[in-house]
């Protein structure tokens, strides 16, 4: 044996996914190609069809079960009560047409050559979702999430992704496991009430108890709470023999209605990164060469087919939508696979007794089809686009027009809308507020990050834009566009604190303009030593005055006007500190 005979089983095979999946999502991301690809390779390599070095598969999927589990609850993060309401009109009229239509077509076609209609149903509803991860990871990395093609195909994944909880929920019933409509009903009404009781809880419980949480401060506090709110909530659901998929994603809603859930999600994506990639590797080792090879005309007819309908239905529904005719096409490539929550859906139905399109062969048909479009997706995204920009050169189609409510919108403008040629403040203090009071009357836009909830109340009170969570973590550094800002300020933390800062914000913006302050004039000079800090403002009495005009430089601010600011921010300040006197 290669491998030592004393390490645990788990470990032996973690090793050994983690090494295969990040070996082959290096070369992925070396030739351009998404990494998820690359998992499913290195699944595809190591698994039962490839070289087989991995032995126990269960081991594998039960860490894949996590990784499915971390991925529905970001996503419920990510969605919020209040998102969902906004999105209700477009996601439902799009999203519902285009499930509808898919599942509708694919029926139809599997009913026609002989197969009993639960199992054919089964196979629309496997056909009729896409790749939510492999699609927001492509436009996110294109900047297209906003895009009208972006905006039209999240819209119709949120659907699909909401949709997934009710197919888990009718699988059971396809499969016979659950008779009689009494049975039925009482199934949907155990859910029902599964999901009231967790709207109640966001709404009442959640926001308290993630607010006395933040107060300490501490991230591993933090984020073991935010985990015990995951995994409680789906093992109260799998108690009451509801998916912990489900629990999952209802305990990410909780917690979206809550102001620190960026933050939450920062402090849980490192995880959810990791054990999604084990759940990608875990795909991948289903996925056998040996058929592929045995039925490749077949395996090459069945992912055309899906290509073709997937096309179709997403076509109707964007024209639906009344989208122009190049957002449609490209909005119809873009989603024209089948995604992983299909996988989720078709391990419901193996249970169940249902298999894809009846075939003697159809779960490994399925996996063939699904790991094949999956890797393709990437290539397709990109040849939608060229086909998108044509269309829009050879037609009177006029820019797509934005819905009322368009996909990314919230009531918290920090954490959803992009900027660039910024400034970021890191922390919450008295010399950041004066900053950003600055910085409002010179009409530059800032993002604050801190996690202090301290910063939160005052964000909301005031109007003012306020990301909770520690830029250290990679989803906040994006949320807060560390990658496009101008300068960046830590002006209310200690040297420590003020080098790590400046590190990241160096890691992600070679370029970006680092300002701060210390109250030592030894640990400014230190500060700039190492060129991590550009300026560093020491001066005890002008420390505001210094820390406003360098801010407003970076900005080729006249210096009249950056004047004016600073004595209209001074003075404020000096009528507030009278009044507090008095």
């Amino acid at each position: 044996m290669l491998f030592a005979a004393s390490a645990p089983p788990l470990l032996t095979e973690l090793a050994i996914m983690l090494v295969a999946g990040t070996l082959i999502a290096l070369v992925s991301a070396r030739i351009g190609v998404v990494p998820i690809v690359g998992f499913l390779a290195a699944g595809a390599v190591i698994g039962p069809g490839g070289i087989g070095v991995i032995s126990d598969i269960d081991l594998v999927n039960q860490s894949a079960d996590i990784g499915v589990m971390l991925l529905l609850f970001t996503l419920g993060i990510e969605f919020s009560l209040e998102r969902v309401r906004q999105l209700a009109s477009l996601v439902l009229i799009g999203g519902a047409s285009q499930v509808g239509l898919t599942t509708g077509i694919v029926t139809a076609i599997v009913v026609a050559f002989g197969v009993e209609w639960r199992t054919a149903v089964f196979t629309g509803l496997l056909v009729s979702l896409s790749s939510t991860a492999i699609v927001l990871k492509v436009l996110a990395a294109r900047r297209a999430t906003t895009s009208p093609t972006g905006n039209m195909s999240i819209a119709l994944l949120i659907f699909q992704d909401l949709a997934i909880v009710a197919m888990v929920l009718a699988v059971p019933l396809l499969g016979g496991q659950t008779t009689g409509s009494a049975n039925a009903l009482f199934a949907f009404g155990k859910a029902a009430g599964i999901v009231i009781a967790v709207i109640v809880a966001a709404r009442t419980l959640m926001p308290a108890l993630l607010r006395y949480v933040s107060r300490f401060q501490s991230h591993e506090v933090f984020l073991l709470a935010i985990l015990a709110i995951c995994f409680g909530t789906a093992y109260v659901t799998s108690l009451l023999d509801v998916s912990i998929s489900l629990g999952a994603f209802l305990a990410g809603l909780m917690v979206s209605e809550s102001r620190v859930a960026a933050r939450a999600l920062g402090e849980v994506m490192p995880l959810q990164i990791l054990f999604s990639a084990t759940f990608f590797v875990s795909i991948g080792m289903l996925f056998d060469v040996g058929y592929l090879a045995r039925n490749l005309p077949l395996v090459i007819g069945l992912a055309a087919g899906v290509v073709v309908i997937k096309l179709f239905a997403t076509a109707a529904a964007g024209f639906l939508l009344r989208q122009p005719r190049a957002v449609v096409a490209s909005g119809a490539v873009v989603l024209a696979q089948v995604g992983e929550f299909s996988f989720v859906l078709e391990r419901a139905g193996e249970e169940a007794g249902l298999v894809p399109a009846g075939l003697a062969n159809g779960t490994d048909a399925f996996i063939a089809v699904t790991v094949l479009l999956m890797a393709l997706s990437p290539f397709g995204i990109r040849w939608g686009e060229t086909l998108a920009a044509r269309l829009e050169t050879s037609s009177d189609d006029q820019p797509a027009r934005r819905s009322p409510v368009t996909v990314g919108d919230s009531g918290d403008a920090a954490e959803h809308e992009p900027l660039q040629d910024h400034a970021v403040v890191n922390g919450f203090g008295p010399r950041a507020r004066r900053i950003v009071s600055a910085l409002e009357l010179a009409h530059i836009p800032y993002t604050i990050v801190s996690i202090d909830p301290e910063a939160q109340r005052w964000g909301v009170s005031t109007g003012r834009r306020v990301l909770s969570g520690d830029v250290s973590r990679q989803f906040i550094a994006d949320r807060a566009g560390l990658r496009d800002a101008r300068i960046v300020l830590a002006v209310d933390s200690p040297p420590s604190a003020v080098e790590q800062f400046a590190r990241i914000a160096r890691e992600h913006n070679p370029e970006v303009k680092v300002l701060a302050w210390a109250a030592d004039p030894a640990d400014a000079a230190d500060l700039e030593r190492d060129g991590l800090v550009d300026h560093v403002v020491a001066e005890r009495q002008a420390a505001l005055d210094a820390l406003i005009a360098h801010a407003l430089g970076h900005f080729e601010l006249p210096e009249p006007a950056t004047e004016a600011v600073t004595h209209a921010v001074l003075h404020a300040e000096a009528e507030q500190s009278e009044e507090e006197d008095a």
